[in-house]
């Protein structure tokens, strides 16, 4: 019998769901770059590989308001905020990165069937700026739908400021135009559909174990750096297909989970694969390195190593762009009295 052992999610309780969650995958694995399951070790990062984006998004509900229109229809809604942005590095470590299109965004999403006027918030104080709610409608009544139209707003904006920077993905055997020298690193699973760039989805937290039990024990046997080897992976409900791919940042200490400090990387595949796109096994092969580079401190960073120091830095420059969020809860409901007090209107 073997002694009963316990082990540490490597992430602080209060982020939720830690880093291994674990459900199991529903769909469909394929071999596409090698039948061999071992671990391929890191390469170096390709000179011709001139500009890597991190890039990322951010979204906060503001104020859930209940809204009347002219003709008499209403319905909830709410006033939020999203911010998409990158920070722009040099891989070769030969120019300081710089942030890059932080800027935020506002909606104010809506009940199905509204007719409403963009909303502006005209501050007392000229350098607080104004700040203008673009009405978006959103695709059902339930409670929650305005938080889903600001979160597809933000990912809708990721996606292509993801794709703008990134060198192209050829589509066929045949196209061998397209080198690979803009890479955009993506925060979090892709999501939308496939543009064809060279975009990399970086998942912090393993929610879903794709591998069998058979292959996923090479995960706790990557040194840092070394990767697996490209599955194609494809729900049972077809809706989502991926190349992916695991990479270790950081060796786990002994007290934590053996898969600590292990990524999920993906990128856009065709639902029947003919082949491996050459720019795909290229990021795979060069992502071990880029990461390593990347990876965050667990001294400086609960999420370390998976939370990358280029996200962090975004992730504070994308609090700033949309302001604090008690002030401009103020400034809502100083708008909505000046606007619709009756004793105003009289």
């Amino acid at each position: 019998m073997r002694p009963m052992r316990i082990r540490l999610d490597p992430w602080p309780v209060d982020i939720e769901g830690g880093q291994l969650a674990l459900t199991p995958f529903e769909g469909e694995l394929i071999d596409i770059e090698t039948p061999r399951w071992a671990a391929v070790a890191a390469r170096p990062i390709p000179e011709r590989l001139e500009r890597v984006y991190v890039v990322d998004g951010k979204r906060r509900m503001e104020s859930r308001v209940f809204i009347e229109d002219d003709d008499g229809a209403a319905g909830m809604g709410g006033f939020g905020a999203y911010v998409v942005g990158a920070v722009s590095l040099c891989p070769h470590g030969t120019r300081p990165a710089e942030l890059t299109d932080v800027k935020a965004l506002r909606v104010l999403a809506h009940a199905p069937g509204l007719r409403l006027d963009p909303c502006t918030l005209s501050p007392r104080d000229p350098h607080t700026g104004t700040l203008l709610y673009k009405p978006v409608e959103n695709t059902t009544s339930d409670p929650l739908a305005a938080l889903h139209t600001l979160q597809q707003a933000m990912l809708a904006a990721e996606q292509e400021l993801s794709h703008g920077y990134a060198s192209a993905v050829p589509i066929d055997e045949q196209d061998d135009r397209e080198w690979l020298t803009t890479l955009s690193v993506q925060d979090g699973t892709l999501r939308g559909k496939n543009l064809y760039g060279a975009v990399v989805g970086c998942v912090k937290t393993i929610q879903t174990m794709y591998l069998p039990p058979d292959r996923a024990s090479l995960l706790a046997e990557l040194k840092p750096g070394e990767r697996t080897p490209i599955l194609h992976m494809q729900y049972n409900n077809k809706t989502v297909t991926r190349f992916i791919w695991y990479v270790r940042l950081c060796e786990a200490a002994f007290y934590q989970h053996p898969m600590s400090g292990v990524m999920r990387l993906e990128m856009y595949a065709p639902d029947e694969p003919d082949f491996l796109p050459p720019i795909v096994r290229q990021v795979a092969n060069l992502s071990g390195n880029l990461l390593l580079r990347l990876g965050s401190h667990a001294h400086k960073d609960p999420r370390a190593p998976q939370n990358l120091i280029p996200t962090a830095a975004l992730e504070q420059a994308m609090a700033r762009s949309m302001g604090s969020a008690d002030l401009v809860t103020r400034r809502i409901r100083a708008h909505i009295a000046r606007t619709f007090d009756p004793a105003v209107l009289a």
